[in-house]
């Protein structure tokens, strides 16, 4: 049952009117990512919140890229097309300064002492908080948090005669991949190829960082064609043409998490939310197979990334008093709960509560979870790299020329990985690229 406290919620200071559905209900429009935690909460959606608060709820499902194509340009425009944005750490505190979306810190303050404890900011992951805050102000509720594991086939490993340490380095797992695709011809290994900041360098990134390169230096230099960058983008791109899986380029977090499901890969490095994926009976095939390391280092160690999807309320909604009737709810330990509880506890959305890490039948459900723990913690958003950079951000820069220039970036190297181009071809323009966002935006001075 929804609590009273997702019933009440807090004044519409906007002064406009709600949508209504055509029965006269309150109705909100929904972007969110095709991701199979998003599936289930809108699972979960139809079958409590709608019914039990009256509000009607219509989710605008899309893949990554697509996602943030399209609410970028709403909320760009204040076209108010979304009440509720699914977003990440990354886009936060960007459209909080822009007034894109609506703080959250003052509407909680409005609550009563009662609705406060219900939520419980306290449980919340503090990293995460201050990556979906802004001037001091929360903008968005995680609804799953995320660092990057290293997941392997046990039984592909021991048909291979292989095996790695706790926390390997990226060249141990490259010998380990070309050796297994030598011996069994399956893919050694799985990394996103799929062109798109939020996918390429979600793994890449972490890469790059290992290997002591960066976006930037201290004086907004870019750093692309740094011997150190290159050199992690030539391991990246070999590393995919001697033992990854066909089409890299076409892959993403979605077409990745398919292929190690099914077993027809060795290994996959990717986000730590997979590793509930890969354990539900429902949906994987290697339920009981699967191996785990930490994201693996090279120059640097703790390398893995920092993210959470979120939900945020878009500044031009009509409807800000269901919106936040709904974010609290979807990301609430009473939620978390209520999948364990259905939908089994493996797949409960992970890596944002506190509460959840120490649930005795999460931890049963899920083996994993100290681990995910460690590696949420251990992850440096504030210190990415092995030399000091102007910017935050583990798999991202934090700034909002990003979107576009990673993107473009991402797409050179996929014609590295296409052998269109070398990957010293794509470099040297991926570094005028990079050198003109320094300069135009004002940050190289």
């Amino acid at each position: 049952m929804i609590s009273s406290m997702f019933l009440a919620g807090c004044s519409d200071s906007s002064g406009t009117e709600s949508k209504e559905d055509s029965k006269g209900g309150k109705k909100l429009t929904v972007a969110t990512v095709n991701n199979p935690d998003m599936k289930i909460m809108q699972k979960m959606t139809e079958q409590y919140f709608e019914k039990e608060s009256g509000i009607d709820v219509e989710f605008v499902v899309l893949p990554e890229n697509d996602l943030r194509k399209k609410v970028t340009e709403d909320v760009a425009l204040g076209a108010g097309q979304f009440d509720v944005v699914t977003i990440g750490t990354y886009d936060a505190p960007i459209w909080a300064k822009n007034g894109w979306i609506d703080p959250l810190t003052p509407k909680f303050d409005e609550m009563k002492e009662e609705e406060k404890a219900a939520y419980d900011l306290d449980d919340i992951f503090q990293s995460l908080k201050d990556a979906l805050s802004y001037d001091d102000n929360l903008y968005a509720l995680p609804f799953y948090g995320e660092s990057s594991l290293l997941y392997y086939n046990k039984e592909i490993f021991e048909q291979a005669g292989v095996e790695l340490p706790l926390t390997p380095t990226w060249d141990e797992v490259a010998e380990v991949a070309r050796t297994i695709k030598d011996k069994t011809g399956q893919p050694g290994i799985i990394i996103r190829g799929l062109p798109g900041w939020g996918e390429m360098f979600a793994p890449l990134n972490t890469i790059i960082n290992a290997f002591g390169g960066s976006w930037y230096d201290m004086d907004w230099n870019a750093q692309l064609d740094n011997d150190n960058t290159k050199k992690a983008v030539q391991f990246y791109v070999d590393l995919l043409h001697d033992a990854g899986q066909p089409g890299a380029t076409s892959t993403g977090f979605t077409e990745a998490l398919t292929l190690m499901s099914t077993g027809k890969a060795a290994m996959w490095y990717d986000a730590s939310v997979a590793a509930g994926f890969l354990n539900n009976p429902d949906d994987s095939q290697v339920v009981g197979k699967i191996g785990y390391t930490f994201a693996p280092k090279q120059a640097k160690d703790n390398n893995g990334w920092l993210w959470a999807w979120s939900l945020a309320i878009e500044s031009a909604s009509k409807n800000k008093d269901a919106a936040l009737e709904f974010i609290t709810w979807a990301t609430s330990k009473e939620y978390i709960e209520k999948v364990g509880e259905t939908e089994g506890w493996v797949v409960a959305p992970s890596g944002t509560r506190h509460s959840t890490y120490e649930n005795p039948n999460y931890k049963e459900a899920a083996p994993f979870s100290d681990m995910v723990l460690e590696a949420m913690e251990k992850a440096d958003y504030e210190n990415p790299t092995v030399d000091p950079v102007p910017y935050k951000g583990i798999q991202y820069v934090s700034i909002p020329e990003f979107q576009q220039l990673g993107t473009e970036v991402s797409q050179l190297i996929a014609a590295a990985i296409a052998e269109q181009k070398t990957v010293d071809e794509a470099m040297k323009e991926a570094q005028k690229l990079a050198e003109k966002v320094a300069v135009d935006g004002g940050y190289k001075k």
